[in-house]
């Protein structure tokens, strides 16, 4: 392999076979993203059987640190969700977008560990989550409010010439709405990896040369202890990012906005 692609910092996003298995011209390969996935299934597993009996999850009537953390972000995506859905609302799908939340954070963290793998940092992982969370909305909103669902591209009080105008723009805007839900996700998440592995190829070089340049190499190391992190404040800003956008997706679906 060339060393050029050896040190790519675009090397960290390649998809990588593990375990080859064909089956009838299907491709069943287990790889570094089965495996990422096959871990947080099961951590998502343990936490859910896990809350089904609070003993197993150790939780005291004083809280230690891990609950309080756990009670924290629980109040935040709560008190967040019902400003953007209403109480009644946001009870009804508090459940749901929990798990989306927990799904992305997840995938958005585990990323960062050394010699792991960011699945949010590829488009097609985040786009194919943001399409069927789409398809969900459009089900709510189809069977909440029947063909009333289509005054979402005519606003009401537009006149028939207006229309040849609005509707067309409002279908567009509409249909790229899981589109710019997956990018921003994927595009926040590569550019911090990025970052990082070009600065942390520019030490690993310097680190090989004599002299001055030698002890300049300790200055991106440095650099990179900020900059991670900075990388985990946007793993976790992106995750609440992307659950805001879906509740203010599904506000307008159940009231039609």
């Amino acid at each position: 392999m060339p060393l050029k692609f050896i040190f790519s910092p675009l090397e960290q996003f390649e998809i990588l076979i593990i375990l080859p298995l064909y089956l009838e011209g299907f491709d069943f390969s287990i790889t570094n993203e089965t495996i990422i996935l096959s871990i947080v299934f099961l951590f998502f597993t343990i936490f859910f059987s896990a809350s089904l009996n609070p003993k197993d999850l150790m939780l005291n009537l004083i809280p230690n640190k891990i609950q309080t953390i756990f009670e924290l972000i629980y109040g935040v995506l709560i008190s967040l969700i019902v400003d953007n859905l209403g109480k009644i609302e946001g009870q009804k799908y508090f459940p749901v977008l929990f798990s989306i939340f927990l799904y992305v954070i997840t995938l958005n963290l585990i990323g960062l560990i050394p010699y792991s793998f960011t699945l949010t940092s590829h488009l097609i992982v985040t786009f194919t989550l943001a399409l069927f969370i789409f398809i969900a909305l459009n089900i709510i909103c189809i069977k909440k409010h029947k063909f009333s669902f289509f005054s979402l591209f005519f606003p009401g009080g537009t006149s028939v010439i207006l229309a040849f105008l609005l509707v067309p723009i409002e279908l567009i805007s509409y249909i790229f709405k899981p589109v710019s839900l997956s990018i921003r996700l994927f595009a926040n998440m590569m550019a911090g990896h990025t970052l990082l592995k070009v600065i942390a190829g520019f030490g690993w070089a310097l680190s090989g040369s004599s002299g001055i340049l030698f002890l300049i190499h300790y200055i991106p190391l440095l650099i990179l202890i900020p900059l991670f992190g900075l990388e985990l404040g946007v793993a976790l800003i992106q995750s609440f990012v992307f659950l805001i956008l879906v509740c203010i997706y599904l506000n307008d679906s159940i009231h039609l906005h």
